[in-house]
This record gives C-alpha cells, structure tokens and sequence, in this order.
C-alpha cells in the first residue's frame, strides 16, 4: 500500500533549530522524528512512500534514501497553499482506484494500523481533546462521521482529526480537491484537507473514525520534550559509563563521548556528542555536540553547539554558542 507524507512545512515553532534542518529531522528518542514514522508505516505493511517536501527538502531526501530501502517518489510544494493542495500534487503518483494513507509528517503515533489499512471503508484517525480549537475535528454518530470542521472557532466537537487518514479510493478524494481549488473553497486563507473529506462526506462517501490514544505532538519546543519522554519509555537503551550516572530511561549514541556526569531521566544524547562534568535530564543534546561544566533541564542543544558555564534551560539551535562562567 502506499503512503502520502507531507513534510514541507517550515516548521517556524521550533526554531531555532529549524533554521539549519527540517523539522522532520529533529532527533526525539534517538532518531529523527520521520524516522519513527516510516518504521511504524513499514512495520505496517506500506511498501510505497510519496514524500512533498518544501523548506529544505533535500536533506530529508538524503536521508529517507540512506535508510530505507522501500520505493520513495519526492514531490516539492514550492507553495503553501494548504495541506490539500500538497495532497494534489501527489496525482500524478496515484491511481485513482487504490486505496491510500495519509499521515502528517509531524505526527507521531502508537496504534495498530493493520486493521485500518485492511478495512473497507475510509477511516480518520481521532482523539479527544479538551480544546479542540487548534485541530481539524469530526462531528460523528457512534463512529460514523457526519461532518468534519477545521479549527472551529466554537466547539463542535472534541474529536480532534489527528493526521491519520485512511482514503479506501483515492480517486473519490482527489475528484474532491479538484472541487475546492476549483470553486476557491478556503478555510484560513488555505485549502484545506478537511474540507475536501466534508466534500467527499456530501457526495455520500461513507467515513468512520478510529481511536488514537497514542498521538505524540511534536511542533513546538515543550511538545518535542514531552514527546521524547514518552518514547523513551519503549525506546530507551540500557547503558552504563565509567564514572557516570545513568538515571534511565535515556538514549544514549554509542559512539558519544561521556564523562564524570549524570545523565537521565528522559534525555537523548546523540551521535558524537561529547559530554563532561555535567548533570542533563529531560534533555535532547545534538550530534557532535560539546557539553560541559554545567546542568541541563528541559532544554535543547543543537548539533555541533557548544555549551558550558551556570545551570541553565536552552534552547539554542545548531552551531550555536553559550559559555557562562
């Protein structure tokens, strides 16, 4: 089955770190965040991938090609015209008669997909949430969906569409975005997805919902954090350093050079990074990054910055420096 994957967004939220790397590439739980995605799409059954990059698509090119082996078509949106319109892009990729998964590039997610990708009718993946103002969300009859409504300014409903969408035939959906662009249907100054699914909806197109709890955000600082706290509760590695503490759950790189410092809970260390007389928890510290003389809470180091000196939260970004004394 294939996937469609947006990744062109800039990723403003977090910078500084999106400055110098896509969002995608982030590291969370010892990998980058798209990483997670295609392994549990893969472990999942999808053997086909349509990327839309944008901002700096070329290093997520890179590295999807280096590491997975599975049949990758890259597809740029040079213009953000909203998330239908990136999904457009990718017909010329797409017989109408398949069936199709969508997942939003920054959404990390914990569900059993088999059931959904081997079901019969098209599905979106919800949750709810106690404010539904920021998420496209469904009005639903049991599972059914009645209608769909991006970012309602008033509550409608606390189902929030979470980036998981499962089209039975892609052709009803893209017959459904030719509508919208055509009659200049926007929500937000954009075209957006969901009210392509509310067009599909109108024309009689049967949807349904499925249930996820595991739904891991990561746009903005605090939620990247939030986000490797959780997975390293599955994905950390049992590690032990002369002359360190480790308080798991951690990701430490093997090839990270570590000394007279306590390290963990819920902190990644990256590949090369080089970490001495310090105390880091609840962390993310970047490749090749140097850490010293100094204890580290909630905060982010990019790759290749340089940090020492008093107690501190960061969030400085790639080739960045702060050294107090």
């Amino acid at each position: 089955m294939k996937a469609i994957i947006p990744v062109a967004g800039v990723g403003s939220r977090l910078r500084p770190h999106t400055f110098s790397q896509p969002k995608v590439l982030l590291n969370v739980a010892g990998k980058p965040i798209i990483g997670h995605i295609m392994d549990k799409l893969i472990e999942s059954g999808i053997d086909e991938a349509v990327i839309i990059v944008g901002y700096l698509g070329e290093m997520i090119e890179e590295y999807l090609k280096e590491n997975y082996s599975i049949k990758l078509t890259f597809v740029t949106q040079s213009e953000q015209l909203g998330l239908a319109h990136a999904i457009h892009m990718c017909r010329p990729h797409v017989t109408d008669e398949e069936p199709l998964f969508i997942i939003l590039g920054d959404t990390i997610f914990d569900v059993d997909l088999m059931p959904v990708l081997g079901g019969n009718v098209s599905t979106l993946g919800v949750k709810h949430v106690d404010d539904p103002r920021r998420f496209g969300v469904a009005v639903t009859e049991g599972n059914k969906i009645t209608r769909l409504v991006e970012k309602p300014d008033q509550p409608v409903s606390n189902m929030a569409i979470v980036g998981l969408y499962f089209l039975r035939n892609a052709g009803v959906l893209f017959r459904s975005i030719d509508h919208i662009i055509a009659n200049d249907i926007r929500t937000k100054g954009e075209f957006q997805l969901t009210d392509a699914l509310q067009h599909m909806i109108d024309c009689g197109e049967p949807f349904t919902t499925f249930p996820v709890q595991g739904w891991y955000d990561c746009g903005k600082p605090e939620t990247l954090l939030s986000t490797n706290e959780v997975l390293l509760l599955t994905n950390h590695r049992e590690k032990s350093l002369p002359g360190c503490i480790i308080n798991p759950p951690v990701f430490i790189a093997e090839n990270a050079i570590i000394s007279n410092a306590i390290i963990g809970p819920n902190t990644t260390i990256a590949e090369n990074a080089v970490i001495s007389n310090a105390i880091i928890k609840n962390s993310i510290i970047g490749e090749q990054a140097h850490v010293a003389d100094i204890m580290l809470d909630q905060s982010i180091i990019g790759n290749h910055a340089s940090v020492s000196g008093m107690d501190n939260q960061l969030n400085i970004g790639d080739y960045s420096e702060s050294h107090r004394g």
